[in-house]
């Protein structure tokens, strides 16, 4: 009988407190679009059901033609992220920025409006968000004021309910003019600016290629094929893209709280610049840290494609580099906090010294075409 009694309580006090679990678990989950710093760069499909009538709403779908499958938000103009890029025949490098001209007549055509509210998606199952982050990186760069990527694009979006349609809206050609002294050109970076500040200690540089890529194991190809050169920018620290999401499946953001301790030691009153193969990747992680409230943060657009080519002697390691200290993105940075980064040997783990030839042990690879 006291048995029963025993097993009795016992049920009820895990019945309670599986209940209390399932609250919290439900809270985080309820507040995970709110809780980042800049959680308005962020669009849940609750929040775009509630605004989709709104007169200043601009809904764009920036799939390619491939990947529509006849689904669209309904509303939703068709604008093609890669009608933001083109390639360099000539220079041998694919994907480069389109440039600040015909950004805008490309905004303008579409008819988005300087003073607009551009809700930008992609299909999380293909492009994970990091094909609406390259649009989200092109609007900040021209200083737009409201510009959100819906979490989980399209499929979240049906995901929760939303009802799609076929044909998407056209909107009339407009005027976009984004005011000179609004446009950040730091945002978009080429190789030459930087060059000059490798190991400038308020530069962090940060690449979000996968960590084969990074450690120049896996190789990366130009516009025609060939091989680049194996290994990353010196000093860079690696953070594969993926690990943003939750699961390689949902896709969904990590909340705030577990992307601050993924990017412990980067430090927030310093600037950040991201790269990857051809930026699509670089303006994902873009833009993460914008949404976790860094302000000074950089793209080097055509990333691996420009500073890999062999026609160019920019330098390359194959050491790794690790961030170090315990300031976390978001919160207030002191000069005490201005990170080392520590080079690690890719084989033995040991700290590299600082190197200079090709067989040096530090893993450095001269800059040699």
């Amino acid at each position: 009988m006291k048995n029963r009694k025993r097993i009795r309580y016992m049920t009820i006090a895990a019945i309670m407190l599986l209940g209390i679990y399932w609250s919290a678990v439900s809270a985080i989950g309820g507040a995970a679009g709110e809780e980042y710093p800049n959680a308005g760069f962020l669009a849940t499909a609750q929040w775009l059901k509630a605004h989709q009538a709104d007169a200043s709403l601009m809904i764009v779908d920036v799939r390619t033609d491939k990947y529509i499958e006849g689904k669209l938000i309904p509303g939703a103009i068709r604008m093609p992220w890669r009608q933001f890029q083109y390639d360099d025949v000539a220079g041998n490098m694919g994907g480069l920025f389109v440039g600040i001209v015909r950004a805008q007549q490309l905004l303008g055509e579409h008819g988005i409006a300087r003073n607009d509210t551009v809700v930008l998606y992609d299909s999380v199952k293909r492009d994970g968000g990091a094909t609406s982050s390259y649009i989200f990186w092109v609007l900040d760069l021209l200083g737009h004021k409201n510009m959100k990527v819906l979490e989980r694009g399209i499929d979240g979006w049906i995901d929760a309910g939303g009802e799609t349609v076929s044909t998407p809206r056209k909107a009339e050609a407009v005027l976009y003019q984004a005011p000179s002294g609004e446009i950040d050109l730091r945002k978009w970076l080429k190789a030459d600016y930087i060059v000059p500040r490798l190991g400038d200690p308020y530069y962090q540089i940060l690449d979000v290629r996968s960590r084969a890529e990074y450690m120049g194991e896996k190789p990366n190809t130009a516009l025609d094929g060939t091989a680049l050169k194996l290994g990353h920018v010196p000093t860079a620290t690696n953070s594969d893209y993926t690990l943003n999401w939750t699961t390689p499946d949902i896709k969904a953001l990590k909340p705030y709280a577990v992307l601050q301790e993924r990017y412990r030691g980067l430090d927030p009153g310093r600037a950040v610049i991201l790269y990857c193969h051809s930026a699509r990747r670089g303006s994902f992680g873009y833009f993460i840290l914008r949404l976790m409230g860094l302000e000074d943060v950089m793209l080097y657009e055509p990333s691996w494609m420009e500073w890999g080519n062999k026609r160019y002697f920019y330098p390359v390691e194959t050491a790794e580099n690790v961030l170090t200290g315990d300031v976390l993105p978001g919160t207030s940075s002191t000069p005490a906090a201005l990170n080392r980064l520590g080079k690690t040997n890719r084989k033995s783990g040991a700290a590299a010294e600082p190197g200079g030839g090709r067989d040096s042990k530090s893993g450095y690879v001269s800059c040699g075409g």
